[in-house]
């Protein structure tokens, strides 16, 4: 059986390929706007798809869909395919899952407060070191306290009941100050705006669902529609982008080398995942994408500029597609003179100057050997895809929408006790216990009154009793007492 390998244009009458074998050591697409970047991205992902491994592809303008469906003939196809020695190529479509942070052109993408986790979610929020510590204080006190983060109002919930209590949580967890508090609750309000409650719940997403094969052994397509989160919240679509990372990171075994990657992703303007990062998530990214492929993972990253990535992550990626640059300026002449010193140099053509003159759907590529060795570039065409390029109709979107194997399994939110409903019972059964402590306050001071009365009462009559004697020791005083008293003591001495 020959070695699985993807097509990636022509050069020079010969076929330019991506081994399976080195495909897990990742790749970049990049060049100027409107050179044929998302045509390259299509080819790959169709690629990897008929290799049998699954891909996830962010489609950040919404021209992906087309993989969907078959393409049509063109004069312009035909006219490349002349050019490039591509055999067994027909228009056919690659079987696809269509996915969206709104739910809306697809199947709702959700995590949890839990998985995101406090590293990924400080940089998320902007938070400075103090934030942080507070935040990771807050995981550190739901994890003692039983209480599940899986939502934004459960992490507001859990903010709001560590104000409550700082001045007891102090020896344990540190100063908790009402500032560091507040501004946090602001940020999340911040985020809530930008959409941010629809991807913090569950069903959270699975990925085993990202990496299915069809009836035929074809990988299938997960397309991840972000072109609203680009704009409005660029932010969370890189975090959503890291998390994915990471969880498949912690969740794949290892593989080692393997013939064909178990997933490919595709990352449109990768850049974003790299954007005012701090030092601590940096490194944990570059670790993650070098260490990643012994998961059997490969990443692919899109950009404009391949300087736009660190230089450690740029020297992990095996294949280089570098479409057009153009140097309208002395640094986009000076960027130039960088990228082109990335490549293995070919005798036949100066990478410089070549650059600048590519064509749209040209590009140099550069691919590794077997061995893992990077091969020299080559001028390149870009084959033509096999589905349609272009978007598909709101409704051919819908109809296969509606065909899903994951049909159900995400669109309805789901919310089960967590943190805040937690929270809201401890604060309930805390009030009714007061309220209960206030009623036996209340009905010890009533008997204690009533005990009072019952007391006042005896005293009252007593005094009436002796106020009696005191008023026949007064009448002995009177003329007629002492009339009486002489009577009977005149009786008693008459006697004798």
């Amino acid at each position: 059986m020959p070695p699985a390998v993807v097509s990636i244009g022509g050069s020079q009458g010969q076929l330019v390929v991506q081994s399976g074998l080195m495909a897990s050591r990742h790749g970049l697409v990049a060049g100027a706007t409107g050179t044929g970047k998302t045509v390259t991205l299509q080819v790959l992902a169709e690629g990897f798809s008929r290799m049998g491994t699954p891909v996830f592809a962010v489609d950040v303008k919404g021209d992906l869909s087309g993989i969907a469906a078959a393409g049509t003939p063109h004069p312009k196809i035909n006219e490349r395919l002349d050019l490039i020695p591509l055999s067994g190529y027909r228009h056919q479509p690659c079987p696809t899952l269509f996915w969206d942070m709104d739910g809306k052109t697809g199947h709702s993408v959700r995590t949890t407060i839990s998985e995101m986790g406090p590293l990924l979610l400080s940089n998320l929020l902007e938070l400075n070191d103090t934030q942080t510590g507070i935040l990771y204080a807050g995981f550190d006190i739901a994890d003692d306290q039983g209480l599940l983060l899986l939502d934004l109002k459960d992490l507001r919930a859990l903010l709001a009941w560590m104000g409550e209590n700082a001045s007891r949580l102090r020896a344990e967890y540190g100063n908790i100050t009402s500032a560091s508090l507040g501004a946090i609750q602001r940020r999340l309000l911040v985020l809530e705006e930008q959409g941010a409650e629809r991807f913090f719940g569950e069903p959270a997403l699975q990925l085993a669902d990202l990496m299915h094969t069809d009836f035929s052994g074809r990988g299938v397509v997960s397309l991840f529609n972000a072109g609203r989160l680009i704009h409005t919240a660029p932010r969370l679509y890189a975090a959503f982008l890291l998390w994915l990372l990471a969880e498949l990171f912690e969740q794949l075994p290892e593989t080692g080398e393997v013939p064909i990657p178990k997933l490919v992703l595709f990352f449109d303007e990768a850049h974003l995942l790299f954007n005012r990062v701090p030092k601590a998530l940096l490194e944990k990214i570059e670790q993650v994408v070098r260490l990643i492929r012994s998961k059997g993972v490969g990443i692919y990253f899109i950009t404009q500029n391949s300087l736009d990535l660190p230089e450690t992550v740029l020297g992990q990626l095996g294949l280089k597609v570098q479409h057009a640059l153009r140097a309208f300026t002395a640094k986009d002449q000076k960027n130039i003179r960088a990228v082109a010193a990335s490549f293995v140099p070919n005798s036949q053509f100066s990478t410089v100057d070549t650059l600048s003159i590519l064509g749209t759907g040209e590009a140099l590529v550069s691919v590794l050997d077997d061995d893992g060795r990077p091969k020299p570039v080559q001028q390149t065409l870009i084959a033509p895809p096999e589905g349609r390029i272009g978007p598909l109709s709101e409704e051919e979107l819908s109809i296969l929408i509606q065909r899903s194997p994951v049909r159900g399994r995400y669109d309805a939110p789901i919310d089960r006790q967590s943190a805040y409903e937690m929270l809201k019972e401890r604060a309930e059964s805390a009030q009714i216990q007061e309220q209960q402590r206030l009623r036996e306050l209340e009905m010890e001071r009533q008997q204690r009154q009533a005990a009072h009365r019952r007391s006042s009462s005896g005293r009252s009559r007593q005094s009436v009793g002796e106020a009696m004697i005191k008023s026949a020791a007064r009448s002995i005083g009177s003329s007629i007492g002492r009339q009486i008293i002489r009577g009977v003591l005149g009786s008693l001495f008459g006697r004798r």
